[in-house]
């Protein structure tokens, strides 16, 4: 641990502890539909139901076994259901639960955001990387 580490952690004192899980579920729920492909599933899902393949095709670069599992971790949480249609062949679609409503907004936001921001971040990330030197 380096010396400026160190004596950040020193200032702690015994009586410092972390919150228990269910005191702050902060980082699991934004780990939850803050992940990479959550987040486009949860947006594209705000427009409506979706069948499997309309989201494989609008959500660019994810694969079919990374939207299997996000559509399963977030069916799993509440987020997301799955109705089965009893067509031939069978139709399933996927829709936002009334748990999604009150996050939606802020999350679309952000989503805009990030297409604004992504040619500023990459800037940065380049001017930092070709200072790199410098940083040590």
């Amino acid at each position: 641990m380096s010396q400026r580490n160190t004596a950040v952690t020193n200032q702690l004192t015994p009586a410092t502890t972390a919150p228990a899980p269910d005191d702050c579920p902060l980082p699991e729920v934004l780990n939850l539909i803050g992940g990479k492909w959550s987040a486009q599933v949860l947006v594209e899902l705000g427009n409506g139901p979706r069948r499997f393949t309309q989201l494989e095709r609008a959500i660019t670069g994810i694969s079919r076994r990374m939207l299997t599992v996000s559509l399963r971790d977030l069916e799993r949480n509440g987020l997301i259901t799955r109705t089965v249609h009893p067509d031939s062949p069978p139709r399933v679609e996927y829709a936002t639960t009334p748990l999604i409503e009150d996050i939606r907004e802020p999350l679309e936001a952000l989503t805009d955001w990030a297409r604004l921001a992504a040619p500023a971040i990459t800037a940065a990330r380049r001017a930092y990387d070709g200072s790199a030197d410098s940083h040590l």
